[in-house]
């Protein structure tokens, strides 16, 4: 068996083993560093622990830097779009993914349900009312034409009596009396003459004293028949005619006064009941128009995906200042418009994020931007600005009147499998590159009423107040247009309020 030497365990280990040594080392080091750090100690020590830095020439990025939050880039949100308010039956799992048609809420429709047998009893009975209305209106129209020519009928049978009996009957009265006239006259004539002879033969005994007061009783009536058809001539003329006349015009004015009444009464009647059956009509319409809402309402208590897509929850992507937003769950009420389910359209993402007043007129629509989000620090995500809110964010400003942050929405240029609702995220809006700029950290220079100032360090003596025309600035750094050189150099931490 081959022995090891004990000389061997007595060789001296090398010299970074030798804990000595090492500390030696370390020594000599930190002795030359502050050898060398030593005279830039002294010279700040001098001037009251200042720091300065040198002006740079180079190109400079003018941004604004932002915190914002991943959303779809576009997404159809499902709302309650039931009248008032309603309580949820029954409830989709958040995250299932969804085909275009599956039934994602169901609402309670009871009430909708028990208003609608309710409705339907009303459309019938005004739909009965708006027939018997209708109905109505053509017995009206009837009845009002048979009136109406009933009365034209009677105004025209007195116009034809009055012409009837002034051109006729009249006429034909007064022949009839004068004929009467003429043979009452012949007939006295005759019965004269008669009475003449019975007379003279009475005289000469031929006739009986009977006989001949016969002749003279039958003369004595041929007078009075005469006598007799005088006076109804003169009474036709002078009494019946005139009657006659008149009662007749007046019955002309009488139906042509009855038939224009019976027109307006006749049109009065059709306008009222056209007007009933109108208002029956839309009454009708109304009730149908009801029932169609209420149908309509029923029929939104089962909502559909419009969309194949993952379901998210819109409870879950927002907060209140109480805290967090009470999850949207079975039995739960929801109001009319409340958001209820966000349905993303693709895969792309999107990101919210709000700008400060101050740096909003730095940003534009169209302007490029890099995202960098917190669960995925390794990638760095292009974009650009698509919308810029209008008014500022209702919920800061509650928080904080005197806080104004505007929306400002981006597109991502990409997709990304991990990237998820909801994730934070840095964001770098890009407002222009300088290629060739003047420019010192932002805290080097000084604002005061609207001018700005720089101290410039001299190499001998105090730092000189030097008045500065400032250009674009980012979060870092700003840009010098007129004050100060490349190189030189200016105070880091400049005094405040010394000097004008």
């Amino acid at each position: 068996m081959t022995r090891i030497s004990a000389q061997s365990d007595s060789t001296p280990p090398p010299w970074w083993r030798n804990r000595r040594l090492l500390g030696i080392a370390l020594l000599l080091i930190l002795g030359g560093m502050i050898l060398w750090l030593w005279p830039q100690f002294e010279e700040n020590s001098a001037q009251g622990q200042r720091v300065s830095v040198a002006v740079k020439r180079g190109a400079l990025t003018i941004n604004v830097l932002t915190d914002g939050t991943i959303k779809p880039s576009d997404q159809v949100v499902i709302s309650n779009t039931m009248e008032g308010r309603t309580t949820i039956l029954s409830l989709v799992d958040e995250g299932t993914m969804v085909q275009k048609g599956d039934l994602l809420i169901e609402l309670d429709a009871s009430t909708l349900e028990e208003r609608l047998v309710e409705q339907q009893i009303r459309v019938q009975n005004d739909e009965a009312d708006y027939i018997q209305a209708r109905e109505n209106l053509a017995v009206v129209k009837n009845q009002a034409q048979s009136d109406v020519e009933q009365a034209q009928l009677a105004l025209e049978f007195a116009r034809v009596d009055l012409e009837k009996y002034a051109q006729g009957e009249y006429p034909a009265a007064v022949d009839e009396a004068r004929a009467r006239i003429a043979v009452s006259e012949e007939e006295l004539r005759r019965a004269e003459e008669r009475h003449e002879w019975s007379e003279v033969l009475f005289e000469e005994k031929f006739l009986s004293q009977t006989e001949l007061q016969a002749d003279a009783l039958a003369a004595q009536k041929a007078r009075l028949d005469l006598n007799l058809s005088r006076g109804k001539l003169e009474l036709l003329r002078e009494y019946n005619y005139p009657r006659r006349l008149k009662e007749l015009r007046a019955e002309v004015k009488r139906t042509s006064m009855a038939l224009e009444r019976i027109k307006r009464k006749a049109g009065s009647d059709v306008v009222q009941a056209e007007a009933s059956l109108k208002a029956k009509e839309a009454v009708l319409e109304q009730s149908r128009t009801r029932l169609k809402k209420i149908k309509t309402e029923i029929s939104k208590t089962r909502i559909r995906a419009p969309q194949e897509g993952m379901v998210v929850y819109a409870t879950s992507t927002k907060a209140s200042w109480r805290g967090n937003v009470e999850p949207l769950d079975e039995g739960q009420e929801v109001r009319e418009r409340q958001e209820l389910i966000y349905l993303p359209s693709s895969k792309a993402k999107a990101v919210e994020t709000k700008i400060h007043e101050s740096d909003l007129q730095q940003v534009k629509v169209g302007q490029r931007a890099l995202v960098r989000v917190d669960a995925l620090p390794q990638e760095t995500f292009k974009g650009k600005v698509t919308h810029i809110g209008v008014l500022p964010d209702a919920t800061s400003a509650w928080l904080n009147p005197d806080l104004k942050l505007f929306s400002v929405d981006i597109s991502l240029e990409r997709e990304h499998e991990q990237l998820r609702s909801g994730m934070n995220c840095a964001v770098e809006i890009i407002h222009s590159e300088l290629e060739d700029a003047l420019f010192v950290p932002l805290q080097a220079v000084v604002m005061e009423q609207g001018h700005a100032y720089v101290y410039k360090v001299e190499p001998k003596g105090e730092p000189m107040r030097t008045p500065v025309q400032i250009g674009a600035a980012n979060a870092h750094h700003v840009q010098i247009l007129e004050g100060v050189k490349e190189k030189e150099r200016v105070l880091l931490n400049p005094p405040l309020g010394q000097g004008r």
